[in-house]
């Protein structure tokens, strides 16, 4: 890595995490320099970080919008497109560190191209992990490669993991929101809608992680996630609700002592974290006020009302080919309410009745893998209660 300014380039840069990863290269300009920058149908958003942060390269993913695209804005940046445009990217040789960003498995492809070409990973896209974990991790290490997390909940168990060995550590403590219906009851979960799930009452994300969030899905991901990014079995992952989205996640050690990472919700944190590990710097994340008055709650989860969480753990403990089949299939499951064909309670039913008629394997490849995500997405759209 270059001993001077850090060279990035951001999949799914028009997206949230995207967005405030920008934000902390504005405040560090003599840190980190964009190569590259990704961005899906939002041509709009993407001229404008182009003109403001001049890559090199800016991809188009979606290869239907390039006739849309006014080519005067990039005039001075090479413009790709596709898949093809996003593995040229992350293996050029000036690119240091991949923000991985893009939403769902859609972000798979080209994490995987930038581990192989031995760059840093800035992991967000936990769906790499969820669908591919055991060969995303082996891959990472036959090249030496570093993936640091990004979620907050994955930032906060690495930087709470430093205070002892690994072989101190008891368990990890994940904590969740537990979403906008964390009170409600199973009757009222019958009748939730739209524009009741994507009201994150203290996160702004795009619409299928808030959805993920309101069903608690995400936290399901979130232990998948974190079963293979840090090498743990799933008796040794455990979630914790706290509504006030302060303390992001914890880290029981063998003696009892348990370490917590506290911030405001704020996700520039996380990302810059990533971006200077294992380094801290000055940065625009939002600083927790202790001169206020302010409390934080702990609450088991309810199982019953949001059987995600169950859902996750047998994933994680099976491996194989079920994380594959579940992400994909909630992705599907996810688009199918936000367009009125799925209930909100028929999301979590729909991905456990694919995953359980689903042919195992214990052991797949990469190619299998994206074989049964094709699989799981169009037996969603076949899925009838």
């Amino acid at each position: 890595m270059n001993s001077g300014l850090k060279n990035i380039a951001i999949l799914g840069s028009t997206g949230s995490i995207g967005r405030s990863t920008l934000e902390v290269v504005q405040a560090c300009p003599e840190r980190f320099r964009v190569v590259g920058i990704t961005g899906h149908s939002n041509l709009e958003l993407l001229a404008q970080q182009t003109a403001e942060f001049k890559p090199a390269v800016a991809v188009v993913s979606d290869q239907s919008q390039l006739r849309n695209l006014q080519l005067s804005d990039f005039s001075q940046t090479k413009v790709l497109s596709g898949q093809e445009g996003i593995i040229e990217l992350v293996t050029r040789d000036d690119v240091d560190i991949v923000v991985s960003a893009i939403v769902g498995s859609a972000g798979l492809r080209g994490t995987w191209a930038a581990i192989e070409a031995g760059k840093t990973i800035a992991l967000a896209n936990k769906e790499t992990l969820v669908t591919a974990g055991p060969l995303v991790m082996q891959l990472a290490s036959d090249r030496g490669v570093s993936i640091l997390p990004v979620d907050s909940e994955h930032s906060a168990i690495f930087q709470a993991m430093r205070a002892g060995r690994e072989t101190e550590v008891a368990r990890v403590i994940l904590t969740a929101s537990g979403g906008p219906f964390r009170n409600h009851t199973l009757e009222q979960l019958e009748d939730v809608t739209v524009q009741e799930a994507l009201a994150h009452p203290t996160w702004n994300m795009g619409p299928k992680i808030t959805v993920d969030s309101a069903t608690m899905m995400n936290k399901a991901l979130e232990i998948i996630e974190a079963r293979w990014l840090f090498g743990l079995s799933i008796d040794k992952i455990d979630v914790v609700v706290h509504p006030q989205s302060i303390v992001h996640s914890m880290v029981e050690f063998c003696d009892g002592s348990v370490l917590a990472q506290m911030s405001p919700p704020d996700m520039k944190l996380p990302i810059q974290y990533a971006l200077s590990y294992p380094q801290r710097w000055k940065g625009p994340a939002a600083k927790l006020d202790l001169s206020k008055t302010f409390k934080c709650e702990f609450i088991p989860p309810d199982y019953e009302r949001f059987p995600a969480l169950l859902l996750g753990r047998e994933v994680a403990e099976r491996g194989g080919t079920c994380g594959a089949v579940l992400n994909a299939a909630n992705e599907s499951a996810v688009a199918g309410f936000l367009h009125g064909r799925l209930e909100f309670t028929q999301i979590v039913s729909a991905c456990r009745d694919v995953l359980n008629h689903h042919d195992y394997d214990p052991n797949p490849d990469l190619e299998r893998v994206i074989e049964l995500d094709r699989w799981a997405r169009e037996e969603i759209l076949r899925w009838k209660p």
